[in-house]
């Protein structure tokens, strides 16, 4: 069943059911305030506002300042601010639709700016560019060959080399492995006994001769004995090494109260001190000598000189280590003197050989031969002021030096292997 109250199509249209006032329809009775209707219809084109202005054109023209596309168009009623005015005042510009983008160069431009279309190049260079622009390709190909066929020989002639500055210091070398190679020592009485020193020949002459120096004082006595000792030295330099064993030449100082020792036990008479290398004389001594019998003092500074020195040949041969270490070991007082006894008469023996070797360059002939033979044969431990038996008898400094200086070799001065009695 159909309902009576629900308005019917186009009620509420102009001129519809609902508009008539006390309708006594089937709709509602209108409510009471403002009306629902929209009033009646005027035309809009008589209705125009006389207070607007006529649009002003946008504009069209390029001046040559205004850059990205065009501003928004204003809002209705927004006030139109002219394009073209005066100057503004100073302070920063405010951006919006009513001015110009702040990437143009003037805000207030006079007017229009021509546009120079680029330049276009000539033929010519269009055609000298070409040719300049082949030329590198051409060039960076063959440059590129080369460098392909230098490839192989890269590691023989490397393209760059390490600069080694002569100040930077070498690299030190890796560590080797550690070898542990036990040597055999050799027995003292090897040594002492058996050196090679007795196998190696005669003392060569080096023909040296006497020093014409005159002794009147210390100097002149420190010249003597600096003359002789080169000849010491060449002659028995190769001896040594062909013995198996490095030369190295010795000091010579004289004694004096100032002088300072290495080595301890006797000072008042020459003496050989291995700690140093050197050899110490006693010029002072020698002197005295020398103003009561020159010739015979020439004669026993050179012995002495001889003596000293075949101590030095002693140590770099081993000889006097393995000696003094035998002596050490020795359990008695007597058997230690005699071991002293045997290494002094063999230094003895050996200055004995170097001057036989020598004896013609030297002069050891005649009446110097004569003193320098009864010196020997006057010298030994009985001599001493102190008597010790440490240097031999006086019966046996001429066995050991006559036959040596005949020979002029080593091989006569083997105190080692000779009796006790020959080295009491």
């Amino acid at each position: 069943m159909a309902d009576d109250s629900a308005p019917g199509p186009g009620h509420f249209l102009p001129g519809g059911t609902g508009d008539a006032p006390g309708d006594a329809g089937t709709g509602p009775s209108q409510p009471i305030g403002r009306p629902l209707s929209l009033g009646k219809p005027r035309p809009v084109q008589s209705e125009v506002d006389p207070s607007l202005k006529k649009a002003v054109p946008l504009r069209t023209e390029y001046s040559g300042t205004e850059y990205g596309g065009p501003p928004p168009a204003p809002l209705p009623g927004a006030p139109v601010v002219p394009l073209q005015g005066s100057r503004q005042a100073g302070g920063a510009r405010r951006t919006g639709w009513h001015s110009p983008s702040t990437r143009a160069a003037s805000q207030f431009a006079a007017g229009h700016t021509e546009v120079k279309p680029s330049r276009r190049m000539s033929t010519p260079a269009i055609a000298g560019l070409g040719v300049l622009l082949l030329a590198l390709l051409v060039g960076g190909g063959i440059t590129s060959l080369k460098l392909a066929d230098s490839y192989d020989g890269s590691v023989q002639n490397p393209l760059a080399k390490p600069s080694v500055h002569e100040s930077q210091e070498p690299l030190p070398a890796p560590p080797q492995a550690t070898v542990t190679v036990t040597v055999k020592p050799v027995p003292d009485d090897v040594r002492v006994k058996q050196n090679k020193l007795y196998t190696v020949g005669k003392v060569p002459s080096v023909r040296c001769t006497e020093p014409a120096i005159k002794l009147t004082g210390q100097s002149a006595m420190l010249r003597y004995y600096q003359a002789l000792l080169p000849c010491l030295n060449n002659a028995w330099a190769p001896l040594v090494r062909k013995a198996g064993y490095p030369f190295r030449a010795p000091r010579l100082t004289l004694l004096s109260k100032q002088t300072s020792s290495t080595c301890t036990g006797e000072t008042t008479s020459a003496y050989y001190c291995p700690a140093d290398e050197s050899i110490n004389m006693d010029w002072q001594e020698d002197l005295k000598t020398y103003r009561r019998n020159p010739l015979a003092a020439r004669t026993w500074m050179m012995n002495t000189l001889a003596h000293e020195y075949g101590h030095h040949v002693q140590y770099l041969t081993n000889i006097s280590i393995s000696s003094q270490s035998r002596e050490g070991w020795a359990k008695t007082q007597a058997a230690k003197l005699e071991e002293s006894r045997r290494l002094e008469l063999q230094a003895t023996c050996l200055g004995a050989a170097f001057l036989g070797a020598n004896k013609e360059s030297l002069g050891f002939s005649g009446a110097k031969l004569d003193s320098w033979r009864s010196s020997i044969q006057h010298s030994g431990d009985e001599y001493s002021p102190k008597k010790l038996r440490d240097h031999g008898a006086r019966k046996n400094q001429w066995p050991w030096a006559g036959p040596a200086f005949s020979s002029a070799n080593p091989a006569s001065c083997n105190t080692y292997t000779a009796a006790a009695a020959r080295v009491s």
